[in-house]
Order: C-alpha cells, then structure tokens, then sequence
C-alpha cells in the first residue's frame, strides 16, 4: 500500500526532511505505509553529497540547505513540484540501478501526457529535453534543458528524497547554482515549453503513470 499525501502552499525544508526521517524509520520498522509526498518548497538551493562549492554561485541569494542526498546543487521553489519517493526498494528487486531507472521512466511517462519527450543523457543526471529552436552548441549539437532533476538516498533499502519537475518556477532561481554541476546546459519549464500545465495536471498524470511503472515492480 503506498499512501499519497499531497500538501498545498510551500513546506519548509527542515520539515520536510523531519518528515522523511520519520516516515522512513517507520516503513523500516514495518509499521507505516510507504509513501508518495507532493509538494513544493519556498525558494532554497539544496547540496548534495557531491556538491562542489564553486557551484554555489550566489551563497546570499536563497537559503542554502545541506540534503544528505546523492547529487550535485539543486534548487526547489514555487512552481516546482517536488516528489518525495519514501519507497521499500528491497520489496522491489533490491536493484538500486534498476530503481533509478523506474524513477527516470516514471518522469519520462509523466511528461509524455503532455507531448514532452524527456530523455536521459550518460553522465548528465536528470530529465531533458531538447530545444531545437535554440542556438546549437559549439559541436553543432541540438540544445538541451534540463526539466526535471533526481536525487534519492537509501537506509536499509528504503528510498527518500526523489524527484523535482519544473512546472512554472521562476527559472531565474536557477542562476545562483550550476544546476546539478552541468555548465553547458540550461533549464526549462513546462510552461516555458508553451503548455498551460497546472499543478494538478501534473498531479494526476504521475500518479496514473506511477501505477504502470511501479505497480508491477513490487512482489
């Protein structure tokens, strides 16, 4: 049974992490649900275990909040969705690769609902899109932004932290960090793709996509 909790208005990042720690003990302990949280953040950067400081452009301009979560530099705020994964991936093929890639999946499918196709880049962590109506790089390569990032951890192989796509932030935020240490690409939204995607669009396409890509992996 995974239980799914969504919260409206922004939840402070110190509760949130409180949240996970206790939600994941208990599913470690056999006594709680696992668990699918949405919410958003207020404006905040967040470091994970292999953030380098130099990434940390601007230190002054949002709080900045150490996650203990694998990854680089990321930023969460309004008009972010954030997907808090408190999964039992030991129930699930004890894989953590394998995991990974259902997260990545999940993410892909859900973005497919609203024609985006997001795709997965070798040594780039994330989800990405490509913007051919932007000016090539300097290999003549098509652009790509980055519309949703992934970080999770494990504790005897239970996961939390999980999965941000970028809806309607103020993609601004974004230049107080090399996102997720990756100079040489930028950002995107679904709205600065041109689709008038609410939240709850968002909302109802991952939990519909959530039931084809994790549904079956659980035994």
């Amino acid at each position: 049974m995974v239980e799914w909790i969504t919260t409206p208005g922004l939840t402070p990042y110190e509760d949130a992490l409180a949240f996970m720690e206790q939600r994941v003990a208990g599913i470690i302990a056999g006594q709680a649900d696992e668990c699918i949280w949405l919410l958003e953040h207020p404006p905040l950067y967040t470091a994970g275990t292999s953030a380098k400081p130099e990434d940390l452009v601007d230190p002054e301009r949002f709080p900045v909040h150490e996650a203990r979560r694998g990854g680089e530099y990321t930023y969460h705020g309004p008009g972010q969705r954030v997907i808090y994964v408190m999964l039992d991936v030991g129930k699930r093929g004890h894989d953590v690769r394998a995991f990974v890639k259902d997260m990545e999946h999940w993410v892909m499918a859900t973005l497919e609902r609203f024609n985006v196709k997001g795709e997965i880049r070798d040594g780039r962590v994330g989800v990405w899109v490509q913007r051919p109506e932007k000016p090539r790089g300097p290999d003549g390569s098509v652009a790509e932004d980055k519309i949703a990032a992934l970080g999770i951890r494990l504790r005897k192989w239970v996961s939390f932290h999980g999965i941000s796509i970028n809806v309607e932030p103020d993609l601004s935020h974004f230049e107080g960090i090399v996102p997720c240490g990756i100079k040489d690409h930028g950002v995107t939204s679904l709205v600065d793709l041109g689709l008038p995607v609410t939240m709850d669009d968002l909302d109802v396409a991952l939990a519909s996509t959530f039931e084809e890509i994790f549904e079956n992996s659980a035994h």
